[in-house]
């Protein structure tokens, strides 16, 4: 059986399952299962061994109907007969029917076992109905307050148009406004919500994707990669470490497996798990897999036992009930919100009281009935609650929850999958990029095209330059080959074959090995040169006893078999640097008699130039060593074997030299970054020679006093020296997964934001760290996926930086949605409040309704045009914002109150002057110009969304408007709307039908908005900084005074 993944050496020798007598229980019984599923979870959650030890594998094998050997078999659909029962003594069956059930269901692997066990799908919360997210939007007490009033105002309304005589010229409507305040309550309502249900969708649909993973098992006797949800109970899994385990489930057979199970019981330190073959007799020992537990170390394979709501992970799913929280830049405009909000209500307060005064004093005068009188009261009641509205910013968290659904979405066109949202936002505050070389940098496709064997290569031929590399690589390494004894090559391709993860697989056109490049390009190499046929069959008749697997802080691997004369021997390959201080043996001459001889110095010191010499050619380099043992070193307790021993007076083999090509946009990928501001740093575990050679050619290191170091010189320093240093180093080689976490550190602590890239198991604490944790979606483990932000869908560096394009994009979306939205708030409290208090009648230049409407655009699809706008390529030209950087600069200060100015000033010109500016007399005109007020204020506002596209000084303001329709669709919904108002609104919006001349200068008043736009990006930012330090500095005081 094999493993795949990229942990250690695969399982493919015979699994020495423990044959247990069947239990009378299992023998006896001739349902299908044995054991029901509350049983089997039971077993692994109260962590019975000695039931388990009872059955043993032979009678769980006969209980689920699987085999250890070669697992389910993929033809099983419907079985003679399951049980039905929730007890595994009972008898009671169900025979399946012929023909149960419709085609589609036939071709349905583990059809009845599903039906059983169950499926491996974990239960999520039910998406809220419309109903519900309706009454969301609706639950707030300004609205309950606007709601009563308008529910008081219709009932007036209809006692004076069905109790009152009307003349001829005053038709019976006065209903129509209570209406029409109810209507705007329910439109504003809907439009909530069905921003809502689609943010929930995009969201749902996003969070599928992101527990979309699979996991390799065993069926009929072939390895499959299935998704986690068709992990169905008896399949045989293999995990690796940074896998996440799919099930529970007890472990056949397995080496060096450790857990980290704080997830589930809380326990900090990983935790030892042995096979259920050892410690028959009971002794303490742990053979428990518990699902979503986190491989942290070793190689196994697992028998299912619980999936789904009966594991343990599910479980706990099960009793939690929790809300996602909200990002940072929620927050913030959040308590903006809350501070815009106090300022609207402060103004309605004041222009409640005012108007109250003015209405009790003309009271004494008045000669209107009690109803008008409470009518008039209630206008004013009504106003006050408008302004209320219209200052509130629903819509400033719905942009920003737009923005980053959308960004989200769009992000996985681009090969980013966004885990955390607020990832989102810091990536466009990146300063800094430490980035994995090997399938991030390069294209992670390992080539052999250099080797050396031992002295014959070091003393008799030198290796040809780089610049015949491609051409004659192949016929170079065959010549190097060709001077290897019979034996040596046997021992060489043994040891590559023995000594690795990966697997081949028949599936599609020809063989392909699975599992880390390194080891495919090694056993391609094999393939090639050394004579290798079937990987299994070359597997088959070895006896594995141990093995160490690779880890990034000791950069080896081994593995120890035992030899048919009964002694040992250990397979090992690595880092050359680390190898080479412990090989004593070299191979010796073809022609000697003797295969090996002594290492000399000599002969090391060559081993060493060549290794620089492949390492400035951008190669990696790996040793191959073995070594024979009469028998195991065993550590003190005497039940594991002590590999710091078996790690000494190694024989050499060889060392290969593998060629991983650059990715064709790493250079521009780089190049595009250093422009945009960010520094790139290159962590690798290569050598300093091969990755200084990398950086060089993409372009990370660019001038002299760039710093390139290794891990053990880095972890030399201390914590001064390392930040005195970190900001010129560009390259960190030969570094330990910790050594990438303090430097991210170390950049931190320096004010940077940070961004790393991670695919390792031990990378997790490095994600976990950085600002913005980039794990590879291809090559990276699960656990380092868990840990990460983003997850690089195709593991590539370009990925990254449209990922600081969409964070960018992110941060500019809701500038320009607050931009807008701060405008209209100021211009609509500031004319409701001069008009009501200058106007005779109390009354605002626009109406509750008519404010009604402009609330509804400037919350809900203002939100949705200005929040969707794609990055355009020049976001990349400008440095990265600090996060000290205020949510609303001095250029949308200049904007927000050079707008804000015009179109005060056109309204209350319009509204007060109107009359003696275009000579109306009647008062048909006069309720024209009233509409036409109207009118430009709206107008006003549609085109300054085209001012707001820009939030930087531009003066292109349909720049990248044909890649976002729904911008161009919303603004046109937008004036169509108006349109139709301004000629079926009639008494509902208490206007009028307006002339042509009256049409064209509304619309070219408001079109003017975008001239006096140009005007205020070309007025120098300084003349709004001094006022607006000025201002910070006086708030600052009061709060320190309060």
């Amino acid at each position: 059986m094999t493993i795949p993944g990229s942990g250690g050496p695969k399982f493919w020798s015979r699994i020495r399952a423990t044959r247990s007598k069947p239990t009378e229980q299992s023998s006896s019984n001739s349902s299908a299962f044995a054991l029901d599923p509350d049983t089997l979870g039971e077993f692994v959650q109260s962590k019975n061994l000695r039931e388990i030890q009872a059955l043993g594998v032979r009678g769980l094998e006969d209980a689920l109907q699987t085999d250890v050997h070669s697992g389910l078999s993929v033809d099983e659909a419907h079985l003679d007969s399951v049980v039905v029962s929730t007890s595994a003594e009972s008898t009671e069956k169900v025979t399946t029917p012929e023909n149960p059930l419709s085609a589609e269901f036939h071709h349905d692997s583990f059809f009845d076992r599903r039906r059983y066990f169950g499926d491996n799908r974990l239960p999520s919360k039910p998406p809220p109905s419309f109903l519900s997210l309706m009454w969301a939007a609706y639950n707030d007490h300004v609205l309950f307050l606007l709601t009563g009033a308008a529910i008081i105002s219709l009932a007036l309304g209809l006692y004076q148009t069905f109790g009152t005589n009307h003349s001829a010229n005053n038709p019976p409507v006065e209903w129509v406004e209570g209406v029409s305040i109810l209507v705007a309550i329910v439109v504003i309502t809907l439009a909530g919500a069905a921003n809502d249900y689609q943010k929930e969708f995009k969201f749902r649909k996003l969070n599928k994707k992101q527990q979309d993973r699979n996991v390799w098992v065993l069926r009929s006797g072939r390895t499959h990669e299935v998704a986690i949800a068709d992990v169905v109970v008896g399949d045989i899994v293999h995990i690796n470490p940074g896998d996440i385990v799919p099930a529970d489930g007890i472990l056949i057979s397995g080496h060096q497996v450790k857990l980290d199970e704080s997830a589930a019981t809380g326990e900090s330190d990983p935790v030892d798990k042995h096979s259920i073959e050892i410690a028959p007799d009971g002794s303490e020992h742990n053979p428990f897999i518990l699902s979503h537990t986190k491989v942290v170390e070793g190689v196994g394979v697992y028998l299912v036992l619980a999936t789904g709501t009966r594991s343990t992970y599910g479980r706990v799913l099960l009793s939690l009930d929790t809300e996602p929280g909200f990002t940072p830049l929620q927050l913030r405009l959040s308590s903006l919100a809350k501070n815009i909000a106090r300022f609207g209500a402060l103004a309605a307060l004041v222009l409640f009281v005012i108007l109250f005064i003015k209405f009790c004093v003309s009271l004494r005068n008045s000669t209107e009935s009690a109803s008008e009188k409470g009518q008039s009261f209630l206008n004013v009641f009504i106003l006050a609650l408008t302004v209320v509205v219209i200052a509130v910013p629903e819509g400033l968290p719905l942009a920003v929850t737009l923005a980053l659904s959308f960004a989200t979405t769009r992000m996985m066109r681009d090969n980013n999958l966004v885990r955390q949202l607020r990832a989102c936002e810091t990536m466009g505050q990146a300063t800094d990029i430490c980035s994995d070389k090997t399938g991030t940098l390069t294209q992670n496709e390992m080539t052999v095209v250099s080797c050396f064997f031992g002295v014959e290569s070091l003393t008799g031929r030198i290796e040809p330059n780089a610049l015949d590399i491609e051409h004659s690589s192949h016929s170079r390494v065959a010549a190097e080959v060709c001077c290897l004894s019979a034996q040596s090559i046997s021992d060489l391709r043994q040891s590559i074959v023995i000594n690795s993860n990966a697997i081949e697989s028949q599936e599609g056109d020809g063989r392909q090995f699975l599992g880390s490049q390194t080891e495919a390009g090694l056993l391609r190499f094999a393939q090639d040169h050394l004579g290798l046929g079937q990987l299994d069959y070359e597997r088959s008749n070895v006896d594995v006893v141990d093995l160490l697997p690779f880890d990034a802080s000791r950069k080896y691997m081994v593995t120890i078999i035992k030899l048919p004369s009964g002694s040992y021997r250990s397979y090992i390959k690595g880092a050359p640097e680390n190898l080479l201080r412990k090989c004593t043996v070299m191979p010796a001459r073809q022609e000697e008699e003797t295969r090996y001889t002594s290492a000399t110095d000599h002969a090391i010191e060559a081993l060493h130039a060549k290794i620089s010499e492949y390492g400035s050619r951008s190669l990696r380099t790996i040793a191959i060593c073995l070594r024979d043992l009469e028998v195991l070193p065993l550590k003190e307790d005497g039940g594991s074997v002590d590999f710091e021993q078996v790690m000494q007076d190694l024989t050499f083999q060889g060392i290969l030299g593998l060629q991983d090509p650059l990715r064709s946009d790493a250079w521009s990928a780089v190049d595009t970054s250093h422009k945009a501001g960010l520094t790139v740093r290159m962590v690798t575990g290569d050598n300093h020679l091969t990755a200084r050679a990398i950086a060089e050619e993409c372009g990370i290191i660019s001038n002299s006093d760039d710093i390139v170091m290794e891990g053990d010189e880095f972890r030399a320093l201390d914590e001064t020296q390392q930040k005195e240093i970190v900001l010129r180093l560009k390259v960190l080689a030969r570094s330990r997964p910790d050594d990438k976490r303090v430097l991210v550190q170390r950049l931190k602590d320096l004010g940077r934001v940070v961004a790393v890239t991670g695919d390792g198991t031990n990378d997790a604490p490095a994600l976990a760290a950085a600002d913005i944790g980039f794990s590879m979606g291809i090559s990276g483990t699960e656990i380092a996926r868990e840990a990460s932000s983003i997850v690089l869908m195709d593991d590539t560096f370009s990925s990254i930086v449209k990922a600081i394009m969409w964070g960018r994009a992110v941060s500019d979306a809701v500038k320009k949605f607050l931009q807008f939205q701060i405008t209209i708030t100021f211009t609509s409290v500031g004319l409701a409040f001069v008009s009501a208090v200058a106007d005779s009648s109390q009354e605002s230049v626009l109406t509750p309704v008519q404010l009604m409407w402009v609330n509804l655009f400037q919350d809900t699809l203002a939100a949705l045009a200005l929040a969707t706008d794609p990055p355009p390529r020049r976001i990349l030209d400008r440095k990265p914002e600090p996060n000290s950087t205020p949510l609303i600069t001095p250029t949308m200060w200049k904007m927000i109150i050079g707008q804000s100015i015009y179109q005060m000033v056109v309204t209350l010109v319009l509204y007060f002057a109107g009359s003696s500016i275009f000579s109306y007399h009647s008062a048909h005109q006069e309720s024209q110009l009233q509409t036409a007020v109207f009118n430009t204020y709206v107008w006003m506002q549609i085109f300054n969304m085209y001012n707001n596209r820009q939030i930087e000084r531009s003066f292109n303001l349909i720049e990248g408007l044909h890649r976002n329709w729904l911008f161009i669709a919303i603004t046109s919904i937008m004036m169509g709307a108006q349109i139709l108002i301004m000629f079926v609104g009639g008494r509902a919006f208490s206007i009028t039908t307006l002339t042509g001349d009256q049409w064209a200068y509304s619309l070219v008043l408001g079109a003017i908005s975008i001239p006096v736009g140009f005007i205020l990006q070309a007025v120098p930012d300084v003349i709004v900084e001094k006022p607006m330090a000025a201002m910070d500095a006086f708030w600052n005081r009061l709060r320190r005074r309060s």
